[in-house]
């Protein structure tokens, strides 16, 4: 993992740039590795922002429209991974507001929010088990994620599972850097804070032994009994 406070690399700047100039001259193929490049980033984004698997892919889509029409525009002031980001936050944060009006809500105005989705790569050596267990580990972050409020959600995402670093997510967000760090922080404390409760509830069910385990085992002990007499 890259180091959360790394300078960009200038290399894969320049060849972002030059991506982005065979995208504008129309080459087809040029717009396709963009996309599949920042795909995983810009869909943990959505994903964080707008809470549903289904929208949030639907943004990223509409968002690379949008961002197609205005590629010429760019000029590398910031990289194009943080230009593509505003672009997403942009589309899906439009998709709140216009959600909240309808259901006559006064939408949150921040444009930070924060996530952590462990990215589990299933590999053919691992048990069922193991596989089964890691999927559930991360249902419930992905859970515990989305309950976040919408001002940490989208930070703890870009910091903690994208691992930019300040400068970068604070660029992407217009936010101050004293802020993502703040929010940050926070986002990791509720985070720790709701997976502990949850944790403190499933040790009461620890070993748990009722209903029909219960059922059973007095019946095989009475079977058992029957059998000696």
């Amino acid at each position: 993992m890259a180091h959360a406070d790394a300078l960009p690399n200038p290399a894969a700047q320049e060849d972002d740039l030059d991506l982005v100039r065979r995208v504008v001259a129309g080459e087809r193929a040029a717009f396709e590795t963009l996309m599949r490049r920042y795909n995983r980033r810009l869909y943990r984004i959505a994903r964080a922002t707008l809470r549903d698997p289904v929208e949030a892919e639907d943004a990223l889509q509409d968002a690379y429209i949008a961002a197609l029409r205005a590629l010429g525009q760019f000029r590398g002031e910031s990289s194009l991974a943080t230009w593509l980001s505003r672009v997403v936050l942009n589309e899906c944060l439009g998709r709140v507001r216009r959600t909240a009006r309808r259901q006559k809500v006064v939408p949150m105005t921040s444009s930070a929010s924060v996530e952590e989705v462990l990215a589990v790569e299933d590999r053919d050596s691992e048990s069922a088990d193991r596989t089964l267990g890691r999927a559930e580990v991360r249902a419930l972050l992905e859970r515990k994620l989305d309950g976040l409020p919408e001002i940490f959600r989208i930070v703890f995402v870009l910091r903690s599972v994208e691992d930019l670093s300040v400068e970068e997510t604070a660029q992407a967000l217009g936010l101050p850097e004293a802020t993502v760090r703040t929010r940050h922080f926070r986002a990791k404390q509720l985070l720790r804070e709701s997976l502990a409760a949850e944790i403190d509830l499933a040790e009461r069910d620890v070993f748990d032994f009722g209903g029909d385990h219960c059922d059973r085992l007095v019946a095989g002990v009475w079977r058992r009994l029957a059998a000696r007499d």
